[in-house]
C-alpha cells in the first residue's frame, strides 16, 4: 500500500520489498525523479499545519527582515540623491527631477505607513498606486535627464525606484517585484542606449545607475525566498517532531481532521432526528449519508490501528514525504522509546537536508525481529533498521547525524555506488514483559 509518498508493505514474509537499489541509472533514475515530483504535487498538508505555517511573519523574524531591506534601500536612495545634488549645476532644468524625488519620497512614505496599519499586508490597490507613482517618477526623471550624458547627467530618481521595490519584497509576491524590476531595468537600458552622446565613457554612470536600480530588488527577492524556505522547513520539523509522543498505533493529523468532520456531520444528523427536523424512518438521501458516515468512521478507526508515529511523521511532512519511503509491516517503529524515536527522526531529516541534490532520498526498512538467547536477552527485542540512501554521499553527512544514529543503536555504515547505507541494530524492552 502506498499513501502520499510512504510505501508500507503489509506482507510479513518479505523482508525488504520496498527497498530500492542504491544506484539508479538511466530510466530508473528518471522514474525515481518523476515519482518524487508526483509525491510533491499530490502532497496535502493538514489544515492545522497550514494555519501554523501561515503564522504571523513578524513573529518569525519577517518584520526584522523587512526593516533591514528597507534600510538597505534607503542607503541606495540616499546615495542616488547625493548624486542628484552633486550634478544639479549641470542640469538644463533640474525641476522635473526634483519633482520626481518629491513624489518618490511621498509615495514610499505613504506605502510604508499604510502597510504598517494593515499589519504588514499590501493590498493590490496600494501596490498599483506605488507602481503608478514609480512610473510618474521615471517619466519625470528621464525627461529632466534627457540629452545630459555629455554633461555628466544621468537618471537618479528613476534608479531610486528600485529602492521602493526593495521595501515591498516582504509584503508582495516575489514575481510581482521581479516583473516590476524587469520593466524598470528595460526602461533605463533603452534610455541609456538611445541617449545622444559623443563620449562613450559617459555611458559608465548610467551603467552604475542601472545596477543600483535592478540588482538590489532582485537580491532582496532571493533573500526573502530563502528566508521563507528556511522558516517553512523549521516549522515542518517542529510539527513532525510532535508525532514522537504518539502511542504505537494512532491516527495522524489528517485523519484527526477527517474524524472531527465526520463527528460533526454525525452529530448534526442525530440532532436533526432528536429535535424532529428529520423524520423517521430516514429517507433515501439521509440513509445514504448515515451509511457513508459509518463507513468512513470504521475505515479511519481500522486505519489508525496499522499506522505508527513514523508513518505519520513522514506522510505529513512536506519535506520528508516526497523523499522517504518506509517499510515497517510489523509496526516496530511504535516500540521505540522516545529518545530512539527522536534520534531516528533526526537521522532521516539530517540525511535529506545535508545534501542539496534534488534526487536525494532515503529508503527506511524496519525488521524483522531477530531471535534472542538467554534469560536477559529474552527480555529484549532485537531488530535491524536499514537506511538505504540515494544521492547522499558519506562525506556530506553531518557529525550530528552519526550521534543521532548511535542513540538508536549500534550501527554499521558502508558506501554503495557513492551513497550511504546504514544498518542499525536496535534493542528495545519486550512489551510482553511490561
Amino acid at each position: 500500500m502506498s499513501t502520499r509518498g510512504v510505501t508500507v508493505q503489509p506482507e510479513r514474509g518479505i523482508r525488504r520489498p520496498a527497498r530500492r537499489a542504491v544506484t539508479e541509472a538511466g530510466p530508473l533514475a528518471e522514474h525515481g525523479r518523476q515519482e518524487r515530483q508526483d509525491r510533491r504535487r499530490s502532497f496535502r498538508r493538514p489544515e492545522r499545519t497550514v494555519k501554523t505555517t501561515r503564522a504571523n511573519q513578524s513573529g518569525l523574524g519577517g518584520r526584522h527582515l523587512g526593516i533591514g531591506l528597507s534600510v538597505a534601500g534607503g542607503i541606495v536612495a540616499a546615495y542616488l540623491f547625493w548624486e542628484y545634488v552633486e550634478q544639479w549645476p549641470r542640469y538644463t532644468t533640474p525641476v522635473p527631477t526634483l519633482v520626481a524625488w518629491v513624489i518618490l519620497v511621498a509615495a514610499t512614505a505613504f506605502a510604508i505607513a499604510v502597510v504598517q496599519r494593515l499589519s504588514a499586508r499590501m493590498p493590490d490597490w496600494l501596490f498599483a498606486a506605488a507602481l503608478a507613482s514609480g512610473a510618474v517618477v521615471i517619466a519625470l526623471d528621464l525627461a529632466g535627464s534627457h540629452a545630459g550624458a555629455d554633461r555628466g547627467v544621468f537618471p537618479t530618481a528613476a534608479a531610486a525606484v528600485g529602492s521602493l521595490l526593495i521595501a515591498l519584497v516582504t509584503v508582495r509576491r516575489g514575481r510581482d517585484v521581479v516583473s516590476s524590476t524587469a520593466v524598470l531595468g528595460t526602461l533605463l537600458a533603452v534610455f541609456a542606449i538611445t541617449e545622444p552622446r559623443s563620449n562613450p565613457l559617459s555611458f559608465a554612470p548610467e551603467l552604475v545607475a542601472f545596477g543600483l536600480a535592478v540588482i538590489p530588488p532582485l537580491l532582496g527577492v532571493a533573500i526573502v525566498r530563502s528566508f521563507h524556505r528556511m522558516v517553512q522547513r523549521e516549522l515542518d520539523l517542529v510539527l513532525v517532531q510532535s508525532t514522537v509522543s504518539q502511542p504505537r498505533f494512532a491516527v495522524g493529523m489528517l485523519a484527526s481532521e477527517e474524524l472531527a468532520r465526520i463527528d460533526l456531520d454525525a452529530e448534526t444528523l442525530l440532532d436533526d432526528v432528536s429535535k424532529g427536523r428529520t423524520a423517521l424512518p430516514l429517507n433515501a438521501a439521509k440513509s445514504t449519508t448515515a451509511s457513508s458516515l459509518a463507513t468512513q468512521l470504521r475505515l479511519h478507526l481500522i486505519q489508525g490501528r496499522r499506522e505508527t508515529w513514523l508513518y505519520h511523521a513522514i506522510t505529513e511532512s512536506e519535506f520528508l514525504g516526497p523523499s522517504v519511503s518506509l517499510n515497517d509491516p510489523a509496526g516496530l517503529a511504535g516500540l521505540l522509546d522516545p529518545a530512539q524515536r527522536d534520534a531516528l527522526l533526526r537521522t532521516i531529516w539530517l540525511l535529506i537536508s545535508d545534501t542539496q541534490r534534488p534526487e536525494a532520498s532515503v529508503a527506511l526498512s524496519l525488521g524483522p525481529i531477530r531471535p534472542t538467547n538467554g534469560l536477559i536477552d529474552r527480555q529484549k527485542l532485537r531488530f535491524p533498521i536499514e537506511l538505504a540512501t540515494t544521492g547522499v554521499p558519506r562525506r556530506r553527512v553531518d557529525p550530528e547525524t552519526w550521534q543521532a544514529i548511535r542513540v538508536v543503536g549500534p550501527h554499521i555504515a558502508s558506501s554503495r555506488g557513492g551513497s550511504l547505507h546504514v544498518e542499525i541494530e536496535c534493542s528495545i524492552d519486550n512489551p510482553a514483559d511490561a
